[in-house]
Order: structure tokens, then sequence, then C-alpha cells
């Protein structure tokens, strides 16, 4: 059980700072400011939750440099990409506050009434339960929809990432009321406790599979509502007529973007039997020519966020090799000190044996190749995740036939998987679900409130 969040460099393996879990009086007192504040900020002008978020926006992009660091140094992620991140987080808040009015407008509805209408209500504390792989990108895309709804939030943060956790509270302090986003240290048997208070009205978790199923039995029998995104294995699904070069480019980037670390990462490469020759030498040359390295010093990967993630890959690459799997090549000049885990392109080993089933949670890529269409999507729904997939091909009528098919939260063609906060984002089957972003991820948490009126 969580008893410290430890600051810990991945590059370095130097521990930088440790902080003990809240107290139980304080973790009362953090929630008692919470519902207090949401008392009063829910009847707050429109035009104040969304001022106040415009303001963080601000902050966010005027400090994009530092917040970047920090990442880097508490998760490995490299600069650039920290910086996008810290940006895309002043994108959700400024969506939500030009969007709030439109989404949270009363409806006028039909009924045998004289009037009625359905208002969106806010719930009130929403629990955020966020991972360490997008630090600040996940906990954003959580809060900046509760918050422009008249939610208040309270951040339960991965153990491994404290700084950021603080560095975000400290966003909300400098720009919302006392007790509107608080964050807390929390043991896993202190969240159970939060989750099962009344004071605590939706929970919102991205994590694992695992973690999903804990939490959402919990929150389950507290009858709350919730949003799970969960783990995925993402099919990357390449046609023969697809733009090959595009498609390798998308493809690489998208499996060792944040050193591999992203739920909509490219995992599976599932290509036409007649292009898969040449995709996979496409692949497994762009993947060892990748740098890997100091995330502050202009590579394309940095470590792995923690020892036991890098152990797990390693483990993990080893049993698909006892199932058959062949290392097509790697990335070389890995440091000797650090997280660091090579980019690795697998292939030869069956798309049902164990090791293909599981989620790899760094830069391993796996190829398959199909026959047809039918066994593209037979491939692709296989596992029991669903969270992106992305399709390549020119014939884009291809698409209406495979979209209804493919068991995923959501299908780009012909580009990166990604979230985005005009579109709804999540999964299905052991991917969780619930939507984040879009009108959708505010509506996860209000009371939609039928007025009628004889």
């Amino acid at each position: 059980m969580t008893s410290t969040y430890r600051s810990l460099n991945p590059t370095t393996e130097k521990l930088v700072k440790e902080f003990p879990c809240h107290s139980d009086p304080q973790l009362e007192a953090t929630l008692a400011r919470a519902h207090q504040a949401f008392l009063t900020w829910r009847h707050e002008r429109l035009g104040t939750r969304t001022q106040a978020l415009l303001a963080i926006a601000q902050d966010l992009e005027s400090h994009a440099e530092d917040l970047a660091a920090l990442m880097a140094s508490e998760m490995g992620k490299p600069l650039s990409e920290g910086i996008a991140e810290a940006k895309k987080c002043a994108w959700v808040c400024r969506f939500y506050a030009e969007q709030a009015a439109d989404f949270l407008a009363t409806e006028p509805l039909e009924s045998d009434g004289s009037a009625a209408y359905a208002r969106k209500d806010p719930l009130g504390t929403i629990l955020a339960i966020m991972p360490w792989n997008f630090p600040f990108w996940q906990v954003f895309r959580c809060a900046a929809p509760a918050l422009a709804a008249g939610n208040t939030v309270i951040l339960k943060h991965a153990p491994n990432t404290p700084q950021c956790a603080l560095a975000i509270e400290n966003l909300g302090k400098r720009h919302l009321p006392k007790g509107v986003f608080q964050n807390l240290f929390l043991s896993n048997q202190q969240a159970s406790l939060l989750i099962a208070d009344p004071r605590i009205r939706g929970v919102s978790l991205t994590g694992s599979t695992r973690a999903g199923q804990e939490i959402g039995a919990q929150a389950g029998r507290a009858l709350k509502p919730m949003v799970l995104e969960l783990g995925g294995s993402d099919p990357f699904i390449v046609f023969d007529d697809a733009d090959m070069e595009q498609a390798v480019k998308i493809g690489t980037f998208s499996r060792c973007l944040n050193s591999g670390q992203s739920c909509i990462a490219a995992k599976r490469f599932l290509v036409a039997a007649s292009a898969y020759a040449e995709f996979t030498e496409r692949l497994t040359q762009a993947m060892t020519e990748l740098t890997i390295g100091d995330p502050l010093e202009g590579c394309n990967m940095g470590p792995l966020a923690r020892a036991d993630l890098r152990d797990q890959l390693v483990h993990q690459v080893d049993e698909a090799q006892k199932h058959g799997a062949l290392i097509q090549g790697q990335t070389q000049h890995v440091p000797e000190v650090g997280y660091f885990h090579p980019a690795i392109v697998l292939s030869g080993h069956s798309h049902l044996s164990v090791p293909a089933q599981q989620e790899f949670f760094g830069p391993v890529a796996q190829v398959f190749s199909f026959t047809d269409e039918q066994n593209a999507v037979e491939l692709a729904n296989c596992t029991s995740f669903g969270l992106g997939a992305s399709v390549w091909t020119r014939d884009l009528s291809r698409i209406e036939w495979l979209a209804p098919r493919l068991d995923s939260g959501s299908i780009f063609v012909n580009g990166l998987v990604k979230s985005d906060p005009r579109l709804p984002f999540g999964g299905t089957k052991q991917s969780g679900f619930g939507r984040e972003l879009a009108a959708e991820g505010l509506f996860e948490f209000i009371n939609l409130k039928t007025v009628w009126i004889a």
C-alpha cells in the first residue's frame, strides 16, 4: 500500500523528493473545503468560471517550458513532448471556456404541461484518480469540463509524480477560489474512504484495467457515476494501397511517443500480407534509427517512468520470444544508467499467443499479417481491449464497412490516434467506459434535471 509519494528521476535513478501521504484529518479537512466551495462555486456566474479557465490556460502557456522540465525529471518525458502537453492543457481549458455556455444551455422539451425544460446542474465534488504518463493532460481533460460545469475537484495523482500534482494544484490556487481544486497524496485505502463518502459525487479514473476493476467496484457499491479510461492494445491496420511512407512515419511516432507509454499508442501493426515484408522492413529501420537518452537533451525517447515498468517490458519481450516472436531490430546505444528500454519490432508469433493479447506499455511494436478485410477485423478485435484504432488505406469506401465492425472507441483513418478537446474520447470492452472531452465529457458529471410546469 502506498505510504509515500516519491519523485525519482528515471534518467539518473536518483531520488529527488519524498512526500508522506496526507493524514486522515487532512483528508477530512480537504473534503470539507471542497464540499463547502461547491456550494458557492455551483452558483457562480458561468463567466466567472470560464474566466478562471482562461487564466489557467494563459499560465500554462507562459510556464510550458518549466512544466515540461518537471515532467522530464519526474517521469522521463522528452522536453518537446512536455511543452506540447502543457500547451494542449491550455487548449482544453480554452475550449471549455468558449463552449460551456452552449453545452450547459437549458433545453426546452415537449410535454403535456404548459412548459418543460432540462437543466444541466453540477453534481458536486469529483474525485480524479490520474496516472503518471501524461501527468498534466490527463488531469486537465477531466478537470476543465468538471470545473466549467460548476463541480469542484480533488486530485489523487500517481505516487511517482507528486511534484507535477503540486504544480497543478498551485495553478488552481492562483486562479480558483479556495477549495475548488485540491490535491491529496492518498494511500489506496484512503482513496477508498473518499469514494465511499457521500460528499464525493463522481469518480474519474485513467489507469490500468486492473485499477479500473477495483475503483469501478468501489464506485459501483457507492452508486457514484464514473468514467474509466483504461488500457489499450490499439491496432494499426495497413492495407496494401496505403501511403507506406506516411504509415511508417506515423506508426513509428505513435508507438514511441512518450517512450511508448500511452494507452492509445499503436501497439499491434496489422498489415496486408502483400505489403507485410515491405512495411515490416521500413518500420524496423525507422525504429532502429531513433535516438534514446536524456529527455532534456533533444532525443526521440527518454527512459520509462519506473524500474518496474522497464522490468515488466523486458519480461514481456522474453515471453513473446518463447512464443515464437523474432526481434527484427532495436535501437542502439541505450544508456546503462536510467530506466531505458530500446524500441523493438517483434514478428513471427501468433496473434492469439498470450503476449500478443497483452498491453505492451513501452516502445515494442508487434507486427502481424492479414489476408483480407474480414481477417483484419478479426485480428483487430481479438484482444480484450477496445480503445482506439488506426486504418491506413486510399480506398475510403472501406471505412463504411470497417467502422461498425471494429470494437474501439475511436477510429482514425490515415492519421494518428489522438485525443482532441473537440472529439469524444473513451473506450469499450476492458478499455473502460464513459467519455471525456467534447460535450459528452462535460455531461458525464452533471445532473440532467427535468423541470415540468402545469
